[in-house]
């Protein structure tokens, strides 16, 4: 395969859009891009300083303050830095999630964020990860998936992470969490959660990760090869 390959693989919370495409650009050896990290990375900046997310002004004036790198991890994952310090962990918090969405939906951080995004897929092939790339930030991928599965699968999934980390939410919480979060997604006025009209939609609530990461792999090879 050649170079500036791109593969977007968008869908919603919990749907293991991060575990899916991290598998897949690492057999590929392509670079991995969580474009959430980036999102969630202002977002612990914003509560940080007690913005509130409902201050456009202020979170737009926050992303173009802000450097935010990504880095390659270990095992293919991706390491994220936040004005030179790493909060790769910190970003997964739950008070992030929560208020992820309601910073990602204002109009000048999405801007700034996508033109960073773009930036990065230049010059690499990538898979890259989120709920707007092949419609918005790169609607030219040579294959788009569109990964989802039922909330209450993917509220389960958050749970188990969670649970792991030592955070101790309920499961009803979480699929309450999961429905007002793709309410938000899918309602914003800019680059909201859709499939790109050419997008493989799979449904993983009944596959484990292995068989995803099978199913994309031969979708792949059989379009860029």
């Amino acid at each position: 395969m050649g170079p500036r390959i791109a593969i977007a693989i968008d869908g919603p919370a919990g749907a293991g859009k991060s575990t899916v495409a991290r598998e897949v650009a690492r057999q590929l050896g392509f670079l991995y891009i969580d474009t959430g990290a980036m999102y969630r990375a202002l977002t612990l900046k914003a509560l940080r300083r007690g913005i509130n997310p409902a201050d456009e002004p202020a979170l737009e004036a926050l992303a173009r303050e802000s450097r935010i790198d990504l880095t390659a991890g270990y095992g293919g994952g991706c390491r994220i830095f936040l004005d030179g310090e790493e909060v790769t962990e910190a970003i997964r918090e739950p008070a992030v999630s929560r208020n992820v969405s309601l910073v990602a939906r204002v109009p000048g951080v999405r801007s700034n964020m996508v033109r960073r995004q773009r930036e990065m897929a230049e010059n690499s092939a990538v898979v890259m990860e989120g709920r707007d790339v092949g419609t918005v930030v790169l609607p030219g991928a040579q294959v788009k998936i569109f990964l989802t599965a039922s909330p209450e699968e993917r509220a389960r999934r958050r749970q188990r992470d969670l649970l792991a980390k030592g955070h101790h939410l309920s499961l009803e919480q979480l699929i309450q969490e999961i429905r007002e979060r793709d309410r938000l997604d899918s309602s914003r006025e800019v680059a909201p959660l859709v499939p790109a009209p050419d997008a493989w939609i799979i449904d993983s609530s009944h596959l484990n990760t292995d068989q995803v990461v099978e199913m994309i792999i031969g979708r792949i090879r059989g379009r860029v090869t």
